[in-house]
């Protein structure tokens, strides 16, 4: 009976082995994806409202959470660098935090994802409508699903490719509003608020609404840098990744501060902070007045090529962290969903959030927009606690080299640590006492406790039910072959 056990144990061992990603994306692939899933209708659409919370001071709070989202790369890099076969970040969380704070972080960052592409699947329904006023929304939805499933069903590598192409378009959308700027600047253009002028970034006092509306901004302004994290995910797929991944690292947020920083500025400059719209595209004004006329098709497209890229980096999200929950795992569905495609392409699970997608699309059309809106608040206020058990899974990292006598020669080191790995957490402390300002965050931020409490009691309740009634283990032959 023993030998039939170690049969069985090495059977699955063997299936496991080859369960390996490919490592198919490229360096361009890794930066664009990362630089590509933060910049988003945050910025193209949500920028106004910041602007107006915060004035002109919106460009220190976009620094300093810079700063912090640079040093939370850090952290996760050199986890990441520690041991290159984890298939994500979640596998550090489980190794230093425990079985019920990995599957805490897990579910909740698949479900996060997935209302992000389930939110922007719609809006993509409401931006054709622009071009198609008669096409209903959930056609362009499945559509875009098809087709985003089939991409990133071939290889890593189509995924990679299509999401460097979608940055590239946003980038050249901000490129082209901060060059506008400087020439507006330059020639002191006259707009309907005065004339351009970087005068206009101290009108009415750096800190025009005091330091509550600083503070108040920094809610906005850290969920416009959600998605940063997908390096986490992307690690395993990544060629040559002990050069790739620093490089990466130290170059998204330097570059996406850039990117938001410039812009701000420009639109600041372009207009004093009062005259930007707070309800629509800051970045519509700009170009209309730059002349081009057809400015609100421009950022139609750019804004309908960010939904396309937030789903695709969302399906390759939640394929990836599925994945990774069910690897290994006893139950049916889990030994279903936890196995690679011939092109080492999770695509059971690709396939499985998909639905997910798929179905949330059409309850959207069922449910009040403000309950939608919510548990999508609710989802994105989760991030803090995502960001949280990363760092805190850092600083059990490192505490068990020190406590073990561990020196590690790498130069990719977190700086300054412990500090700054205290910063970062007192950062999102803060950001968590903000939300408690506001009636509609404040209401976020208990719905994502609630989802967090619930999640844990939900794991608790499972670990008794298997104690009690153990899995009997089969084999698992027909289980564990591939695509």
């Amino acid at each position: 009976m023993n030998f039939n056990k170690g049969a069985i144990k090495m059977k699955k061992s063997q299936v496991n082995e080859n369960q390996e990603f490919s490592r198919g994306l490229q360096s361009r692939h890794v930066q664009l994806i990362a630089l590509g899933g933060t910049i988003g209708t945050g910025l193209f659409l949500g920028a106004g409202q910041s602007i107006h919370l915060a004035g002109p001071s919106i460009v220190l709070a976009y620094l300093v959470t810079g700063i912090m989202c640079f040093l939370l790369m850090r952290a996760l890099g050199e986890l990441l660098l520690s041991d290159l076969n984890a298939h994500s970040y979640i596998d550090f969380i489980q190794r230093y935090l425990g079985d019920n704070m990995s599957f805490v972080a897990g579910w909740t960052y698949w479900v996060c994802w997935i209302t992000i592409a389930m939110a922007e699947i719609t809006a993509a329904g409401q931006y054709m409508q622009f071009w198609f006023p008669h096409l209903p929304q959930w056609v362009t939805g499945l559509v875009l699903l098809g087709i985003l499933l089939t991409l990133n069903s071939v290889t890593v590598s189509a995924f990679g490719e299509t999401e460097f192409w979608f940055a590239i378009i946003k980038i050249v959308a901000i490129i082209a509003l901060i060059l506008a700027g400087a020439y507006m600047v330059a020639v002191h253009y006259p707009t309907p608020a005065g004339h351009a002028s970087v005068t206009n970034l101290v009108s009415g006092g750096f800190f025009a609404n005091g330091a509550k509306g600083f503070f108040l901004s920094f809610q906005m302004v850290l969920f416009s840098f959600v998605g940063i994290e997908m390096v986490g995910m992307t690690a395993s797929e990544t060629a040559n990744p002990k050069k790739v991944l620093p490089k990466a690292i130290n170059e998204i947020p330097l570059r996406i501060i850039l990117f938001y920083l410039g812009s701000l500025l420009a639109l600041m400059s372009i207009y004093p902070w009062q005259a930007v719209s707070p309800t629509s595209s800051p970045f519509v004004q700009v170009f209309k007045n730059v002349g081009i006329q057809s400015a609100a098709a421009v950022i139609n497209f750019v804004v309908l090529t960010a939904a396309a890229s937030a789903c695709n980096s969302s399906l390759f999200t939640t394929g990836r962290m599925l994945f990774s929950l069910t690897y290994r795992g006893e139950g049916k569905f889990a030994k279903h969903m936890g196995v690679l495609s011939h092109a080492q392409v999770p695509v059971r699970a690709l396939r499985f959030s998909t639905v997910v997608i798929a179905v949330s699309v059409f309850l959207n059309f069922l449910i009040p927009g403000h309950v939608f809106a919510f548990v999508s608040s609710v989802a994105t206020t989760c991030f803090l606690f995502i960001w949280g058990a990363i760092v805190v899974a850092h600083i059990k990292y490192k505490k068990q080299q020190l406590a073990a006598g561990v020196t590690t020669k790498s130069s990719f080191k977190m700086p300054f640590f412990p500090w700054s790995d205290y910063f970062i957490l007192a950062f999102l402390a803060m950001v968590g006492i903000v939300l408690l300002f506001r009636v509609d965050t404040l209401i976020a931020l208990l719905g994502s406790i609630f989802w967090l409490a619930a999640l844990s009691v939900g794991k608790y309740l499972k670990d008794r039910r298997t104690a009690s009634h153990p899995v009997v283990d089969d084999g698992g032959a027909d289980d564990t072959k591939e695509i």
